[in-house]
């Protein structure tokens, strides 16, 4: 399904960077590997990429740096592969604009699901074209766009996909629960701080075009679309 599928790898461990290609390779993608941040930058310029991995510590430029300046122009699938298993700096990256983040030590196969994942999400065309929305939110299904107010919010995949969930279930209270197996499609441990995040992200873009408010926190609960 997603033979073909070019994957840059910014990782200046060799042995992690190998074995994140062997991991591609078995599932028929192509992964190109960039060992430091300046690297990275030069491959993105240059190439062209479905998803990207990418590891926090590494020369040149820092991966928070480089995500930053990728989210400056981009919106291509990020997950985020590190040792920092502060809670903090997961946090903080995902603040930044990132899709996901894997710790290391890791999986071979929670990688492959968790990429499978984010390529799915990107690649989807939903058959309906039509604007569906809420209030002065418009979402476009075909073009994966959703405007407030005639502006269109610059979102990440998983924020669009949070905000769309939304969408579809206005005026509903929704669980983290609920909202992370639906769209990540793995089991929620609950004591994962991704929901709040991406919801704060959201909350803010829309607070950069409207005072109204539109996503509501239920105590206990979770989160409803008003």
């Amino acid at each position: 399904m997603f033979e073909g599928k070019r994957v840059l790898i910014v990782e200046d461990d060799q042995e992690i960077s190998r074995l994140l290609s062997f991991i591609l390779e078995k599932a028929q993608m192509v992964p190109v590997a960039a060992y430091s941040g300046t690297e990275g930058l030069l491959q993105l310029q240059t190439n062209t990429f479905d998803l990207i991995l990418l590891d926090l510590m590494i020369p040149g430029k820092s991966g928070e740096e480089l995500l930053k300046e990728i989210r400056k122009k981009s919106s291509i699938p990020i997950i985020v592969i590190s040792a920092k298993v502060d809670i903090e700096n997961k946090v903080q990256v995902l603040k930044m604009g990132a899709d996901d983040y894997i710790t290391k030590p890791f999986h071979q196969e929670e990688v492959m699901v968790r990429v499978e994942v984010q390529l799915r999400k990107a690649s989807s065309h939903p058959e309906q074209s039509a604007e569906i929305g809420w209030r002065d939110l418009k979402m476009n299904t075909e073009k994966r766009t959703i405007t407030l107010k005639g502006n269109e919010l610059q979102l990440t995949n998983a924020e669009f996909d949070i905000l769309t969930f939304f969408i579809n279930n206005p005026e509903r209270a929704v669980s983290k629960k609920e909202i992370y197996e639906s769209i990540w499609k793995g089991t929620y441990y609950g004591d994962d701080n991704t929901i709040s995040v991406h919801v704060s992200n959201l909350r803010k873009k829309i607070s950069e075009i409207t005072t109204e408010e539109y996503i509501k926190t239920i105590w206990g609960v979770g989160f409803m679309l008003i």
